[in-house]
């Protein structure tokens, strides 16, 4: 155990040393951030590069304070479990491995959000736009040029206009739309479009306006979902990491000698391995659960 301690101060002292006149901090932040644009795949860029966009991806010091947090809690949870250093070291460095993949759920979450929004914003605009237009295509370049739209939806809406001049109808802009954002509220109100266009409608007014009610309510279920979604997140984590801890009070009820004895029985020390990986396997479906499809209806 000594000679580990050892070999770990000796490599951070390398380390320091040879990078002379930078923070030992910054230097790992900067081979990481190489790793990340060498390796990382291209939908993670891209979520990433809107989360920072949108003002709510991480800083690298929150990265690493991320790294430190995770490596210190599964090392420590790995050292009550088995008193063994090297042990605990290597749930440290597998804890921290799932950095990027926690980054990832949670920048698809960012992402998942905004499109969404940006998915609300369309169709309560675009039906604003026919009511004043009496035109399907009209209302998309009123809404395309009216600035309230990002991108890539932005980008989606002008294939839609485009589409829609080419083929002289709007089946296949609707179809292209469809297939890139399949929400309720977009297959409703395209819907609703379709048969007013190609069959005619004496009162659209009000079919609009129940359609405007129809994505008030989907809206409302998505955000009351986000909200449950949120307080199921913070109690399953709290319970989660409270069963870790049980392994405490089985030390507390057979003392610190009696447990270390315990667990050099393999079969013992097979099943606590279990429990940790059992657990931290649910915790991660929580996470996938809390931070994925985010903006389905």
């Amino acid at each position: 155990m000594e000679l580990v301690i050892l070999l770990i101060i000796t490599a951070f002292i390398i380390t320091y040393r040879t990078n002379t006149g930078e923070k030992t901090s910054k230097f790992f932040i900067e081979k990481v951030t190489q790793a990340y644009n060498k390796y990382a795949p291209g939908k993670f860029k891209e979520v990433r590069e809107k989360a920072k966009e949108l003002g709510q991806e991480y800083t690298p010091r929150q990265y690493l304070t991320q790294v430190v947090i995770l490596g210190v809690v599964f090392g420590g949870i790995a050292f009550l479990y088995f008193w063994n250093l090297i042990i605990a070291i290597i749930y440290a460095v597998i804890a921290i491995s799932f950095v990027p993949y926690l980054a990832l759920l949670r920048c698809k979450r960012i992402y998942s959000e905004y499109i969404f929004e940006q998915i609300q914003v369309y169709t309560t605009n675009t039906i604003m736009e026919f009511n004043t237009t009496q035109s399907f295509v009209k209302a998309l370049e009123g809404v395309r040029d009216s600035g309230i739209i990002e991108e890539p939806v932005l980008s989606d809406l002008k294939k839609m206009i485009e589409l829609s001049y080419e083929n002289g109808t709007i089946e296949e802009s609707i179809e292209y739309f469809n297939q890139k954002y399949p929400f309720y509220m977009v297959k409703n109100m395209h819907q609703l479009f379709l048969q007013i266009t190609n069959e005619g409608a004496k009162d659209s007014g009000e079919s609009l306006e129940n359609m405007s009610m129809d994505i008030d309510m989907l809206v409302e279920g998505v955000y009351r979902d986000r909200m449950d979604r949120k307080n199921f997140h913070r109690r399953f984590l709290s319970f989660g990491f409270a069963l870790y801890f049980l392994v405490v009070a089985m030390t507390l009820l057979l003392g610190k000698d009696s447990y270390r004895e315990l667990i050099n029985l393999w079969y013992v020390s097979l099943l606590l391995h279990a429990i940790i990986i059992i657990n931290s396997f649910f915790l991660l479906k929580g996470e996938k659960y809390y931070n994925e499809d985010v903006g389905a209806e």
